[in-house]
């Protein structure tokens, strides 16, 4: 029978505030490595396991501080590319941009830990219900980082595991189902490793519950490896398309200089003129360098083209809406696709100005040339060409998991374009990579995904790269991709199945507090 014993009766006091903060700190910071460009993900779990030993046993200040200590390493590192923005290219001094980088650290990590004020609320249950509180609130804590003020839904923990055996998950419940799954493990890690503390100190360890723990995540783990040879969705052997990625390497500090604009252009018809016997021929987010009116000429000659090889152009421009004075990111279709696609999940700051009546024009960073973007209207028809239609995604909106199923609506190849220029060197670019790897794997779709300076590359339904790019040198890239037919179940319910999961765990513990598992 599994111990009833409160998990705060079973272990030792709490260690000193600092070194505990200071090792909080340290465990966050190493969930960078859980992600893209490093993938270990075996070192993500570690993080996670030291924060779960942590945070039990402490009052609720405490362990909010705690939870933010642990925020503040996690964003510190995996979101410091945040200063290669601000400073290289939004014009602002080393000093305020390492300010204000911390500061939208700060925020990032008080909004980690905000969820974590609830958990004293479970201090006194048993390890049991302890092991379920856990993954809930952090799954919840990604969630309501997707929507909340509108939402920044990067380092989700899940999708460092694209290569590990619980990715098997993704097309059930999305990132968050894996993402709960590799916690609940970390959890049970730290766990066990605190239980086991009084082994060494001849003391009782109750190894029937670490093997009830260990058989648990094993069919977690078990049952991922499995999900894994399932088929969600299926192609046609005459589904096969032919598609090119077209990646300019415009600098962005010539990107909008008008006396740049033909040298662009002619950049991109280079690369693209071994490509017209393509299917799909991509080109990256605002690739042509015009206002749509100011671009009719160019469209024309593009459109003509496309036709002539029976081709899909598909490529992004910045949509002026000269009726109602708007401005729209926007893509295209031109030859055998048709139809337009407005943007609807906006970047702050670098499409549209937060406060703006208080911060524009206080700074630089604050005056950005595209910062004047409206939102795209919900539920638009996606492109279609041909007799299949194609689900395009620009830039910031292919890492909402749920924007991404729900505008599915049937299409059998996604399509996602950005401008990762932005990011620099760092280690953006690749995060923002392996969260379109997990788009795919959720959908069970090709992912094809131009950019201005990389990554590029085409996606498999299981979220494995079959083609890409170099970073930041001018290229073509040509490769193979199936439209595919069905769907998941992740594309059916969204994430809902894993937050109303989450909800109910954290209610049946509340339950069996009172009555099952009170002193």
């Amino acid at each position: 029978m599994l111990s009833a014993h409160p998990i705060a009766a079973a272990r030792p006091a709490p260690p000193r505030r600092w070194p505990a903060d200071i090792l909080a700190f340290v465990a966050g910071a190493l969930l960078t490595l859980n992600f893209a460009p490093f993938d270990l993900w075996m070192v993500g779990l570690l993080g996670v396991a030291v924060f779960a030993h942590l945070l039990p046993g402490l009052p609720n200040k405490r362990a909010w501080w705690r939870s933010f200590v642990f925020g503040l390493g996690m964003f510190g590192g995996g979101v410091s590319w945040v200063y290669v923005s601000i400073h290289d290219f939004g014009f602002t001094g080393a000093f305020l941009a390492a300010l204000m980088t911390a500061v939208f650290v700060a925020f990032l990590a008080l909004v980690f830990s905000l969820p974590f004020l609830a958990y004293r609320r479970w201090q006194t249950i048993t390890p049991v219900a302890l092991l379920l509180v856990f993954p809930a609130i952090w799954v919840l804590g990604e969630w309501s980082r997707s929507w909340f003020l509108t939402g920044f839904p990067w380092l989700y923990l899940g999708y460092g595991h694209i290569g590990s055996p619980l990715a098997g998950w993704a097309p059930v419940g999305g990132v968050y189902a894996v993402s709960f799954a590799a916690v609940f493990t970390a959890t049970a890690i730290g766990f066990i490793g605190h239980r086991a503390r009084p082994f060494w100190q001849a003391q009782k360890f109750d190894w029937r519950f670490g093997a009830v723990l260990t058989g648990i995540c094993t069919l977690l783990w078990g049952a991922g490896f499995v999900l894994q040879q399932v088929r969600w969705t299926h192609h046609n052997d005459t589904d096969q398309l032919t598609v090119s990625l077209v990646q300019p390497n415009i600098p962005l500090e010539l990107k909008w200089n008008p006396l740049y604009r033909p040298q662009i252009v002619r950049t991109l018809l280079d690369l693209t003129e071994p490509e017209w016997q393509s299917d799909i021929v991509l080109w990256p987010e605002a690739a042509i360098p015009y206002l749509y009116h100011d671009a009719k000429g160019l469209l024309d000659e593009l459109e003509t083209r496309a036709q002539d090889t029976n081709t899909a152009l598909i490529s992004g421009l910045l949509f002026d809406d000269i009726e109602h004075d708007k401005y729209f990111n926007a893509i295209l279709g031109l030859g055998t696709a048709h139809n337009m696609y407005f943007k609807q999940r906006l970047v702050p700051f670098g499409e549209y100005m937060p406060l703006e009546k208080w911060l524009r024009g206080l700074i630089a960073f604050f005056d950005l040339p595209n910062s004047v973007i409206n939102r795209g209207p919900a539920n638009q028809t996606g492109l279609q060409v041909g007799d299949y239609s194609v689900a395009p995604y620009i830039c910031y909106e292919v890492v909402y998991p749920d924007l991404v199923a729900s505008n599915l609506n049937g299409a059998e190849v996604i399509v996602t374009i950005s401008n990762d220029a932005w990011f620099g060197h760092s280690i953006g670019p690749l995060q923002h990579y392996q969260m379109a790897q997990m788009r795919a794997l959720e959908t069970g779709r090709y992912v094809i995904r131009g950019t201005n300076t990389g990554l590029s590359g085409i996606i498999d339904p299981r979220g494995r790269t079959i083609a890409s790019g170099q970073q930041f040198i001018s290229q073509s890239l040509r490769g193979h991709v199936y439209r595919m037919h069905g769907s998941t179940p992740f594309t059916q319910t969204g994430s809902w199945p894993i937050v109303l999961l989450s909800l109910f765990l954290l209610g049946l513990a509340s339950f069996g507090k009172r009555i099952l598992f009170a002193r």
